[in-house]
């Protein structure tokens, strides 16, 4: 992993994405420790980036890397390397994973995510929604990205599609080894900001890992193809990492993901169908679930033409996904489980 390069005059550890959030957790017991990025968690031991250049944190004993993202500050002791704390997280994405009440991190302090789909089969408003209700909860901004442009007879068609998932969504078609990439993808890059990219399996998240970064540093990604019969990709990916980006920033790539668990995504829905939530504050009952009850303003909109009913019937499987994982992960955790329904307003 290459340490950062800045021109002179400029601060490595902003570059790093440094900034006033982290530097308010900084105490007088924290004296003479060294901030540092997480650049990679590996099985037993992590790598980092300091604004003196690559550093590998000594752990303590009950101290798991589990515990860590790719992104995450921390403060170590410049010369037995120590890892004393994690700074706390500006944002943070993770996923549940089936069996598992645990989550299992994606990276922190991550600015933008850039969700990367393919213009064929693989292209997936429901499972792009997903990933844009996971970016929503964390306060990272979602942005649409398009691959394999070249092989789609009606690009529009999917700029739109991709366009309609969500209100003021940015949507960017590039082509993941052209040079231009970079450029297209500039106005979310830049010193001090990360991006993550996201997708499934051979959409050319990787390569565009390669791309962004250029000769910066050895070995690239390693890439892979989408199967034609299926649109379905290969995993090349197997760690998330920090690499940087030409001209600045910061990019964490990240194993492909097909299926992604929706729990603890309350706010992420609503915000993704906000046309949907704010129908729901005019329903009869407070808890309407827009099937059945009467006087629910979201039924009469499908009605009337102006909410999409595969819309409502996504947001619905959604909202019911993310319900009853809630629920299980509550009853693992011992916490009580309730509620009703057909309370009026």
């Amino acid at each position: 992993m290459s340490a950062p390069t800045q021109s002179a005059g400029h601060d490595p550890l902003i570059a790093l994405g440094w900034s006033a959030f982290f530097a308010e957790q900084i105490t007088s017991g924290d004296a003479g420790l060294e901030p540092a990025r997480i650049a990679r968690v590996h099985r037993s031991r992590l790598t980092a980036l300091s604004a003196h250049g690559p550093v590998e944190p000594v752990l303590g004993p009950d101290v798991n890397t589990s515990h860590f993202a790719v992104g995450d500050f921390v403060l170590v002791d410049p010369v037995t390397a120590r890892l004393h704390r994690r700074l706390e997280r500006r944002s943070v994405i993770e996923r549940r994973v089936s069996g598992s009440v645990v989550p299992q991190l994606g990276g922190a302090n991550i600015d933008t995510l850039l969700i990367v789909t393919s213009c064929n089969l693989d292209f997936s408003p429901a499972r792009l929604e997903r990933y844009l209700a996971w970016a929503n909860q964390a306060g990272i901004e979602p942005v649409i990205v398009l691959t394999k442009a070249d092989l789609a007879e009606d690009l529009a068609s999917y700029e739109d599609g991709a366009r309609a998932l969500q209100r003021g969504l940015d949507v960017v078609v590039v082509h993941p080894k052209a040079a231009q990439s970079v450029a297209a993808l500039a106005r979310w890059c830049g010193s001090g900001r990360t991006v993550a990219l996201v997708g499934s399996s051979g959409v050319g998240k990787s390569t565009l890992v390669n791309t962004l970064v250029g000769a910066t540093e050895e070995p690239p990604q390693e890439t892979g193809s989408i199967r034609e019969q299926d649109a379905k990709g290969r995993h090349t990916t197997t760690a998330r990492s920090l690499h940087p980006i030409l001209g600045g920033g910061w990019v964490i790539d990240t194993p492909g993901i097909r299926t992604l668990q929706v729990s603890d995504l309350a706010d992420g829905l609503d915000v993704l169908f906000a046309e949907i939530t704010e129908l729901a504050a005019r329903c009869r009952f407070r808890d309407c679930t827009h099937e059945h009850e009467p006087g629910c303003a979201v039924r009469a909109a499908v009605t009337e033409g102006t909410v999409d009913p595969q819309r409502l019937e996504r947001w619905r499987l959604l909202q019911n996904e993310n319900a009853q994982n809630d629920r299980t992960k509550t009853r693992a955790a011992g916490g009580p489980v309730g509620g009703g329904r057909g309370k009026r307003r």
